[in-house]
């Protein structure tokens, strides 16, 4: 019944908003252990950046994107504006340019919610918790393999099952716009277009561009490779004319593909170089990994060389992040350790409780109850604490 003089909807939260509920919440807790572990395993140090920083700070090297899904409030201690972290990469990478400064490579991976002004169109959440890893101060491709490999394990520890792995190069289309003298205004409509893969739009945009008809021609077949591995031989012939930037990038990927057919005969890939997700962010190398039934990428990463220079220190950077509670939704539940849930009676005999802490530190879940009345079966215990004997033994219910 509502309180008088309150609204009725007090419980209601901002759309994108969630909570999780005990069970869900013990999902995500133990797979966010299993996830940090397996980083640990691959010697990925955990960092843990703030929620939110100066803006000014929080935004330095970042795309425009990210400004707009950035939460800004004043900070009442210095009167300057904050902003509330919506993607946890640019800090990591700042931790690493700014604090460790190793001059060898370094990985590290994160977890902690992130907060946007915006909700994607197909997944509705504002506040994922991201979790992700970067490696740093590498810029040949068996670190962008160390990556993605690593970002497979992650998701098959996760229970997410059958796994496609999207490929690109957001270098070839930077290549392909510099060889055609586009300037930054038609560079950002021709991107525009690739987006939306709107054949129209490109062939009005072709054809009131001036330059060369080889160069509309490259242009052109952006929007057509896409698909299996015969894209890169395709790539090659009719970009044979580009530049020495774009052959360099089908280089790569052609690298990077090798790797991963040798380790991942399986695993299904698809290249399309048309696609520029992370197109402002990103410098090299891009990928994502979709899974059936999910609308867009469950993962994503990518190379992004440039991040660290504002920072003072322009590393070789690539990596990825996934949303924790994607993971749990879209998984496989994987198998649980039967829980152990343990009922001890109230009082507070040293014998009793000295048992009770004991039990705890070696796994046991121990109820111990309030009142006399507390039943122990309602409370999900399938043992209990029964004096025998001067000592506390652990006796099974009976039903």
């Amino acid at each position: 019944m509502p309180v008088r003089g309150l609204p009725a909807d007090r419980w209601l939260l901002p759309d994108g908003i969630e909570e999780l509920l005990p069970e869900e919440a013990a999902q995500l807790e133990e797979l966010r252990r299993r996830l940090l572990d397996t980083c640990a395993s691959w010697a990925y140090e955990q960092v843990v950046p703030p929620m939110i920083e100066f803006l000014d700070s929080l935004l330095t090297g970042t795309s425009h994107d990210l400004e707009l899904q950035t939460f800004k409030l004043t900070d009442p201690s210095s009167g300057r504006l904050l902003g509330v972290r919506p993607d946890m990469t640019p800090q990591v990478a700042r931790i690493d340019a700014h604090h460790l400064k190793r001059s060898e490579p370094t990985r590290l991976c994160y977890v902690g919610t992130v907060l946007r002004a915006y909700a994607d169109t197909l997944d509705k959440s504002r506040s994922p918790i991201q979790i992700g890893a970067e490696l740093y101060g590498h810029s040949g491709p068996e670190a962008d393999l160390e990556v993605i490999r690593l970002m497979l394990e992650l998701l098959a520890q996760a229970g997410v099952l059958e796994v496609h792995l999207d490929l690109g190069h957001v270098g070839i289309f930077r290549g392909l716009a510099r060889q055609s003298g586009l300037n930054e205004e038609a560079e950002a409509e021709l991107f525009d277009i690739l987006q939306r893969k709107s054949r129209p739009d490109l062939q009005a945009f072709l054809a009131q561009c001036s330059c060369p008809e080889e160069a509309k021609a490259r242009l052109a077949a952006l929007l057509d490779l896409n698909g299996g591995e015969e894209v890169l031989v395709r790539a090659r012939e009719v970009l044979a004319s580009a530049d020495s930037s774009v052959l360099e990038a089908l280089d790569r990927l052609e690298q990077v593909t090798a790797c991963l057919r040798r380790l991942h005969a399986a695993l299904p890939i698809h290249f399309d170089l048309a696609e520029l997700r992370g197109y402002h962010y990103h410098t090299g190398l891009v990928f994502a990994a979709l899974v059936p039934g999910y609308g867009r990428e469950i993962a994503r990463g990518g190379r992004y060389d440039a991040i660290g220079e504002v920072f003072g220190r322009a590393r070789p950077a690539v990596g990825f992040s996934a949303d924790l509670k994607q993971l749990i939704r879209s998984g496989t539940a994987l198998p649980k350790a039967p829980r152990k849930r343990l009922f001890a009676p109230a009082g507070e005999a040293p014998a009793l409780l000295e048992t009770i802490r004991r039990l705890r530190l070696e796994g046991w879940q121990v109820v111990q109850a309030l009142t006399e009345a507390d039943d122990p079966r309602r409370m999900g215990c399938k043992w209990r604490l029964e004096p025998l004997d001067g000592r506390w033994e652990i006796v099974p219910l009976t039903d």
